[in-house]
């Protein structure tokens, strides 16, 4: 006997419950801080933010389907929402950093998407909390996926 232990595929399904579980989190406050940005605040959202709610609002509903009871497949699911919410974010971030040229006019009306209306610390922006939200929701779902495969 060498120590080591069989891990039952069971145990393997239900070590990626909780990176699925900490992902809808993430979610569920992303969905709750830009509902009240918009609903509070009254702070219009702009068109890339648009688009990253529609991305990430749907993560709030169909992220515990598949955890009650664990189904590992809702990653497949999570993660066609995520990369592209991921990369909407990313590309505001750029807009607002200006790296991406304004000449691209993502926004031609209503809210400009690369005017900066929240700055907390100095550096937190709404696009930055998109990108991070949406970048550890990616990386759990991975880990969610790597745990299950095991």
């Amino acid at each position: 006997m060498n120590g080591a232990r069989s891990v039952a595929p069971g145990d393997a399904a239900a070590a990626a419950w909780m990176p699925i579980f900490g992902a809808w989190l993430i979610a569920a406050a992303a969905t709750l801080g830009a509902l009240f940005f918009g609903e509070v605040m009254q702070l219009p959202p702009c068109v890339l933010c648009w688009y990253q709610r529609i991305f990430m609002f749907p993560l709030v509903l169909i992220l515990p389907l598949g955890l009650f009871p664990l189904d590992p497949r809702v990653v497949r699911y999570g993660l066609a929402l995520a990369l592209p919410g991921g990369l909407v974010a990313v590309f505001h971030l750029l807009l607002v950093a200006g790296v991406v040229p304004e000449s691209i006019k993502p926004c031609t009306q209503g809210v400009p998407c690369s005017e900066t209306v929240i700055e907390w610390f100095g550096f937190l922006t709404i696009p930055l909390l998109s990108a991070l939200a949406f970048s550890t929701i990616i990386a759990l779902l991975v880990a969610a996926h790597l745990r299950s495969r095991k």
